[in-house]
């Protein structure tokens, strides 16, 4: 057997599904990843059907839950992704000298909400329904990578830009796509119940 024999030999004998497990090799892509990783990634790399792969997610996400360690695997931002407990949060803080995020301000978490609920929207959009200027917050919000521009309202005088989320708010808030977001219905159910 020449060299080129041997090498071909020995490359599918390492992709062979037989002699290696797929959720571990999963679990390392995760590990790896500085980024949700999002499910059509295994679906194209490791030549499976959406079914396969999602299983073997959530056999991960499972596995960590039921662990109830430092680590969890979270639905982020389209993807999945290897996130701290939270409950150990203010201990990691501390111990690492972590400073708290800056917190929003009521006023750009108001634009941040309208803007989350109603997107693709203007500026002028957010002014009406907030009452007030709203460009400052607008580009707070962008310079936290919060928000971007998504396009122009090519029906509106001016053809304004428009502004929607980024993949950044979706992992601020733990939020794996928009419509994890509660419905305002029951946003205000709650806001009724506690009043």
């Amino acid at each position: 057997m020449n060299q080129t024999e041997e090498k071909e030999q020995s490359n599918s004998e390492n992709l062979n599904s037989d002699e290696f497990s797929l959720k571990g090799l999963f679990e390392a892509v995760l590990f790896l990843s500085n980024e949700p990783v999002p499910l059509q990634f295994f679906v194209k790399n490791f030549s499976l059907v959406q079914a396969q792969a999602q299983i073997i997610i959530d056999s991960l996400v499972d596995d960590y839950e039921e662990r109830d360690g430092g680590i969890r695997l979270a639905a982020i931002a389209n993807g999945f992704q290897f996130v701290t407990n939270t409950r150990y949060a203010d201990q990691l803080r501390y111990t690492l000298g972590m400073k708290h995020r800056e917190s929003l301000s009521k006023g750009m978490l108001e634009t941040l909400s309208i803007i989350a609920y109603k997107q693709p929207v203007v500026v002028a959009e957010i002014d009406e329904l907030r009452g007030v200027s709203s460009r400052l917050m607008v580009n707070n919000l962008m310079k936290h990578h919060l928000i971007t521009i998504v396009g122009k309202k090519e029906n509106l005088p001016g053809r304004p830009l428009a502004y929607g989320t980024t993949d950044e708010f979706l992992r601020l808030f733990g939020l794996n796509k928009l419509s994890d977001l509660p419905k305002i219905s029951e946003i205000k159910e709650f806001s009724i119940g506690d009043g």
